[in-house]
């Protein structure tokens, strides 16, 4: 099943494409990547670029792809493919594609996602996808695209709202456990009376809402809202 991630971005359509287009913008929002730059091409040819992915402070696994996007369209929209594949056994991620396209309006710009990718290992890898790293993947574009926002809309750096998630994150955990913490005292009335206090630290922290300048991957939408149109420009371009 192909993710979807939509977000509505209330900002200049040529700042949106230009943050999401450049590497260097690209790799400061999205937390999919760590390091995106583009790789030697031909005029006239589709631009190819390389990634890393840093998994562990020891770890990376790297890839390469290539990208076309289509700038002026009659229809006022923009759009933008890529296709992509990594030769590192370590990536789960084997090869795919996918494409972003910004459809202004005016209320902002829908700027939306739809890819797909075939997994590696076998059916450990098939399995491992499905229970673990694609509902990772969605939520971490979605997160990606909400921190995107914010950027775009009030401001806020990548690396700023980056810092104000770990701090509200830290703050639902403390929450959430230093009641449980109580719970496991010697039996009595301070560690009974935390069994409720743990109950309601637990539905604060899962569901209290995000700060305003707090990324947060629920104000995205992750389904389509109608069957999703792959652009042609994809059809077009050849796996790295």
């Amino acid at each position: 099943m192909a993710l979807y991630v939509e977000a509505r971005i209330h900002a200049d359509l040529d700042t949106l494409w230009e943050r999401t287009q450049d590497p260097a913008e690209h790799q400061r929002w999205d937390l999919r990547f760590t390091e995106i730059a583009y790789l030697p091409s031909a005029p006239g040819e589709p631009r190819r670029f390389g990634y890393a992915v840093r998994l562990l402070p020891f770890l990376t696994v790297a890839g390469t792809g290539v990208s076309a996007g289509e700038r002026h369209r009659a229809g006022g929209d923009r759009v933008s493919a890529l296709r992509f594949a990594s030769p590192d056994p370590l990536s789960l991620l084997a090869e795919g594609s996918g494409y972003w396209r910004y459809v202004p309006g005016q209320d902002g710009v829908r700027f939306l996602t739809a890819y797909d990718y075939r997994p590696r290992w076998g059916r450990l890898g098939r399995v491992a996808d499905r229970v673990l790293f694609r509902p990772l993947m969605g939520w971490a574009t979605a997160w990606s695209f909400d921190r995107l926002r914010l950027w775009c809309e009030n401001g806020v750096t990548p690396e700023r709202a980056r810092t104000r998630w770990l701090l509200e994150l830290s703050a639902r955990l403390l929450l959430a456990g230093v009641p449980f913490t109580a719970t496991l005292l010697p039996l009595g009335a301070v560690s009974l009376a935390a069994v409720p206090l743990t109950v309601l630290g637990l539905l604060a922290a899962l569901c209290l809402p995000p700060a305003p300048g707090t990324p947060a991957a629920r104000r995205c939408l992750r389904t389509a809202p109608g069957r999703s149109r792959t652009p042609r420009l994809l059809a077009t371009l050849e796996q790295p």
